[in-house]
């Protein structure tokens, strides 16, 4: 019977979505999906080759991933990779040469090692980025763009290698890297600017021989928009992974404040869009380009919601994506998008000779669905749906437990890391995408490593608790304690929001833990409930009512091997299912304790890539975060 209804649910779910109203992101992902499967690009020379290109789309339908959790996006992802990554981490058709265009789709090979944990992954990885340090430099130690480039470097070398490079460094345990990775975008931001418009050029040549290039400053003559949108989009992008006490992350914030001035100075106060030559709009020949302007709108629209941008900035960010969508954005009667208005490509000499003058790049071709024009589009479209909530919560801390569940692993380099409910595992286990959905609302996100005093726990009004470890997961777990729990319920009283959520017997630790909840009226009950055998997904199936003040909306939810909860005191049950109560609630003095019996929103069946439809696991999430960011005070 529950496996007939959830069927009955399934088929609702997608006639509902088929009604509801796409993004134009979401509208977009869809036709690329349709058009491109697997990654074929139909646009490009060879559609199936590994270029920047590529990696530009993947990276769009990353954001978008992680922005709507359609699991159809992340498989869009892995299926485009896997056409090019062999089993034994080989790039199928890979030429290695020396150039920064190379590494860019490293970015999404190392989300799909970060997801799957497969090492074949890491290895391709691990050759891109042994590709880097190959690289020809500067002599002030920039990379060139490209080897047939001497001495020169390109805005949009920040773009192809610098996002690739940090996630790398901080996946594989390389903080020293951080120290050259920023002194390669700093670099640009020192010498790459006309002295007289504090404008960004496309190159530079350090050397000053190159034709294109001014004798005094080694500057290329013209702004080119995507070249000031490549190393807008490479700055907010790097710094996620930029650890936050690094000396000079300041100083990458402060090249990202000058660039987004000027390129709100240029935006077109008719349209909201940004010019080819950037700098000169409206002259004769020059035209609003798409590219340009979806990096512009999601470097300002991330670093906005970032904390890195002033909040009047969202502003441009809404105005040129209002712009993109009416001049660029038109949907066919077959549902397909058309996107036009991306140039599809413009450099600096070579042969046939490229003179960076204004009339060369007037003069470059014009195309439509063009994949880095798509990809970029997909990255704005991710971000502007995230500016309609991104203020809300901005001086909230959500805080996650490293200490109760502090579990390890080796990954694929042999590195000994943390794991399990984590912000930033993307594997199965992780947190990774709850915290995203925090993101959204402008929260932070941090982790509490040691055991919990109150002067930590009072940098945060959020704090999750998840499966607390037992012997066979870490052979030296962290039990809860009088001191800790002390610290906890003072916490609460003074108006944290505490969120538990345990898990089967066979699978974490009750005794210990017991002796925290219990003082909020909460006591987990060391039992095995909603076995599931194989996919057998309707053995998992609970229907939550949009009764239970915490979830505004109903939800079929889905939770495997769960413990049950018995309520007294402060504690209420807002759930209950075959007499068990499954989620509780307690009002403890200023504060607020949430008890959910299982990890239950973990990536694994969050992330849309496991669960049928039916189970709406990702707007739970969302009903879950803003409940919490509401009660939070």
């Amino acid at each position: 019977m529950r496996l007939a209804a959830a069927f009955l649910m399934a088929a609702c779910v997608v006639e509902a979505s088929a009604q509801k109203t796409l993004s134009p992101a979401q509208q977009m992902a869809a036709t690329v999906i349709r058009q491109w499967p697997d990654g074929s690009i139909a646009t490009n020379k060879n559609p199936d080759a590994w270029t920047y290109e590529k990696g530009t789309l993947l990276d769009g339908m990353a954001a978008e991933w992680q922005q709507t959790g359609d699991g159809a996006d992340f498989k869009y992802i892995k299926a485009a990779v896997d056409k090019l990554v062999q089993p034994d981490g080989s790039i199928k058709g890979f030429k290695a040469g020396k150039t920064l265009d190379e590494i860019e789709m490293g970015r999404a090979v190392l989300l799909v090692y970060r997801v799957t944990l497969d090492a074949k992954y890491y290895k391709a990885a691990k050759m891109l980025h042994e590709l880097l340090e190959q690289q020809p430099r500067t002599a002030s130690g920039g990379y060139w763009h490209k080897e047939i480039y001497p001495n020169q470097m390109w805005l949009d070398g920040a773009f192809m290698a610098e996002p690739f490079r940090a996630a790398y460094a901080k996946q594989f345990q390389l903080p020293g890297e951080f120290d050259d990775i920023v002194k390669q975008l700093l670099l640009m931001d020192q010498h790459m600017r006309d002295p007289k418009t504090g404008l960004l050029m496309h190159g530079w040549d350090e050397s000053k021989q190159m034709e294109w290039a001014n004798k005094t400053t080694g500057l290329s003559p013209e702004v080119w928009g995507r070249a000031m949108g490549w190393y807008t989009v490479a700055l907010v992008d790097t710094l996620d992974w930029i650890p936050l006490d690094h000396p000079q992350r300041p100083a990458v914030i402060d090249a990202l404040k000058r660039t987004m001035a000027q390129v709100a100075n240029l935006q077109d106060k008719e349209t909201g869009l940004w010019w080819q030559v950037a700098n000169k709009g409206g002259q004769k020949g020059n035209y609003r380009e798409q590219s340009a302007s979806s990096m512009f709108v999601y470097a300002l629209a991330k670093g906005v919601r970032k904390g890195y941008l002033p909040q009047s900035l969202e502003a441009n960010a809404v105005r040129g994506w209002a712009g993109i969508q009416k001049e660029f954005f038109k949907v066919g009667a077959d549902g397909n998008v058309v996107l036009s208005g991306t140039v599809k490509v413009s450099g600096l000499g070579g042969k046939p000779y490229r003179s960076g003058t204004y009339d060369y790049y007037i003069h470059e071709p014009v195309g439509d669905n063009d994949a880095k024009g798509v990809g970029v589009f997909l990255l704005a479209g991710s971000e502007m749906e995230q500016a309609k909530t991104e203020a809300l919560d901005r001086n909230k801390t959500v805080l996650m437990d490293g200490y109760f569940n502090s579990q390890t692993h080796l990954n694929a380099a042999g590195q000994t890391e943390r794991f399990h409910y984590k912000w930033d595992d993307d594997s199965n286990n992780g947190f990774s995408l709850v915290g995203h959905v925090f993101e959204k609302y402008g929260a932070k996100l941090a982790e509490v490593k040691a055991k919990p005093t109150l002067a930590e726990l009072s940098k945060g009004q959020i704090y999750f608790i998840v499966s607390p470890d037992i012997p066979s997961k870490n052979p030296t777990p962290n039990y809860m304690d009088k001191q800790a729990g002390d610290a906890i319920e003072a916490w609460v009283k003074q108006g944290g929001v505490l969120i538990l959520m345990m898990n089967d017997k066979n699978n974490t630790e009750f005794e210990h833990f017991n002796t925290l909840s219990d003082r909020f009226g909460i006591h987990f009950n060391p039992v095995d409930r909603n076995l599931v055998t194989g996919d057998e997904f309707d053995m998992g199936a609970l229907e939550i009512p949009a009764t239970t003040g915490v979830f505004a909306h109903a939800h079929n939810a889905y939770m495997k091997e769960i413990c049950t909860i018995t309520t007294s005191g402060p504690a209420k049950p807002v759930y209950t299912d075959k007499g068990d109560t499954l989620i509780a609630v307690a009002k403890v003095g200023k504060g607020t304790v949430l008890a959910i019996p299982d990890p239950w929103l973990y990536n694994e069946y969050n992330d849309g890539r496991r669960l049928p439809v039916a189970y709406d696991t990702y707007s739970t999430t969302v009903d879950l975060v803003e409940w919490a960011l509401k009660t939070a005070k």
